[in-house]
């Protein structure tokens, strides 16, 4: 029996509270794997952000001080609401809590966007690298939904590196998706290349990013001109050891570092939750 089929007095409802400070709502839940979720929440009115950009999100702690980290931001900066894309730690302070959000439940976010992930910390040019490994594809999730991406670059070339073949659903998903979208399908029609790979299982691609780029093969897999300082920019993000290795590469090549106060050929985030 439907609860507005039952004889009685009905039960009165209660109102949700209202939002605390710095409080939004959890609207939908994914598990991708044992190791990854991603979900999305409410959007502040007030928050205006670049796509690429990461803010502080987290919980109460146990004791009622907030626990917070960055996170980048997955959805583009036209969204409603705000996804974000995690790991789950289990003896984390953080993921090991956060991994076990519903709909409808409360997360901390501190609406003070900030990174170096951006288009305005890179000088013009043709095309856009992007590397990332694991969960570091978040904030590559928002700039490839953002058509400002595909007015600025002629290609854009997403890399996303992990230990497991499941590893890649999320940004599959994601890429496979976009030639649908009512919004961005018109900008990346032949214009954005993916180029997933894997170090830990048989896979089409398998190998560091890192020594595909060092060797070639990427480019030759991908059927592209090898790297130029003077058309390519690049963006990275994943672990300290990605980011060095492949800030190594990039200057080998004649890039440069870049910033939001001094852009460049390239650019990397430190902030990363692993």
């Amino acid at each position: 029996m439907y609860a507005c089929d039952q004889e009685g007095p009905a039960n009165p409802v209660t109102p949700n509270p209202p939002l605390g400070k710095d409080e939004q709502i959890v609207t939908a839940v994914r598990h991708w794997t044992d190791r990854l979720f991603s979900f999305r929440v409410s959007r502040p009115r007030s928050l205006r952000f670049r796509s690429g950009e990461f803010v502080m999100i987290g919980l109460e702690g146990d004791n009622g001080k907030p626990l917070l980290r960055a996170y980048s931001i997955a959805s583009p900066s036209w969204d409603e609401e705000l996804e974000f894309y995690s790991i789950k730690v289990p003896d984390g302070p953080l993921t090991s809590r956060l991994q076990s959000i519903k709909t409808g439940d409360r997360i901390l976010l501190r609406p003070k966007p900030t990174g170096t992930l951006v288009l305005d910390a890179l000088i013009p040019g043709k095309r856009l690298f992007m590397f990332s490994t694991g969960t570091g594809i978040a904030p590559f999730a928002s700039l490839i939904r953002d058509p400002e991406t595909y007015e600025k670059f002629e290609q854009v070339v997403l890399t996303h590196t992990c230990r497991n073949v499941a590893d890649l659903d999320y940004g599959r998903t994601l890429v496979e998706g976009l030639a649908d979208d009512p919004l961005i399908g018109e900008f990346i029609e032949g214009k954005l290349k993916y180029y997933p790979t894997i170090t830990q299982e048989d896979f089409s691609t398998t190998g560091r990013i890192t020594d595909l780029l060092d060797s070639g093969k990427m480019f030759e897999d991908l059927g592209i001109a090898p790297m130029s300082a003077e058309t390519d920019r690049a963006m990275i993000c994943g672990s300290m050891g990605l980011n060095n290795d492949l800030k190594r590469l990039l200057e080998e090549r004649g890039l440069t570092e870049g910033a939001n106060n001094r852009p460049a050929e390239y650019v990397l985030e430190k902030a990363f939750v692993g």
